[in-house]
């Protein structure tokens, strides 16, 4: 994933409490959580993800 698309989700997931994982993008939301910029919450059916500090940080928000 080019870092375009890396800040462009770490965004959208920012903006919202807790973001939902839409279909077909769970590889990149997957490759995010190996990289520690998020943490994919699997507990419910639906799927969501919450920024790290790390990712705060990647995005320069800290």
């Amino acid at each position: 994933m080019e870092r375009s698309e890396i800040t462009d989700l770490l965004e959208i997931i920012n903006q919202q409490v807790s973001s939902a994982i839409l279909g077909g993008r769970d590889d990149d939301y997957e490759e995010l959580e190996s990289m520690g910029l998020i943490i994919i919450h699997r507990e419910a059916v639906q799927w969501s993800a919450s920024i790290t500090p790390a990712g705060i940080a990647y995005l320069g928000h800290d």
